[in-house]
């Protein structure tokens, strides 16, 4: 694909993210943020019989941030927690489709260091 559908993409995820919003009783939850670009990310999570049942997310940032959460939920609902825990910041990388410059990467990967984080005690 060419980059401009890549960064239609991107910002289809930003304007209308998917599994946006509070999750009520989560097993879970955690944030995260960027202070450099001011991004915040809070993930909810509903764990039960080793799967991701749910995930939700919250926050505010630039559209990189956004839409690489809203990607990453998609990625890793209803998944197993052993699958969820084997996929690398490159996964989500390759999903966004397009390169970034390293203060983007922190922008892009801020979703998944919050998951990867509130995943760390299971």
């Amino acid at each position: 694909m060419s980059n401009d559908i890549y960064m239609e993409f991107i910002l289809e995820n930003y304007r209308n993210p998917k599994n946006y919003g509070v999750m009520d009783n989560p097993t879970v939850k955690k944030s995260g943020a960027n202070p450099l670009c001011g991004d915040d990310i809070t993930i909810y999570l509903k764990i039960e019989n080793g799967k991701i049942q749910d995930i939700r997310f919250t926050g505010k940032g630039c559209a990189i941030s956004q839409a690489s959460a809203s990607i990453l939920t998609e990625m890793v609902k209803g998944k197993d927690l052993e699958y969820v825990k084997s996929l690398g910041e490159n996964d989500l990388l390759s999903a966004l489709g397009i390169e970034l410059s390293p203060a983007r990467l922190k922008c892009a990967l801020l979703s998944y260091k919050v998951l990867k984080d509130a995943l760390s005690g299971f």
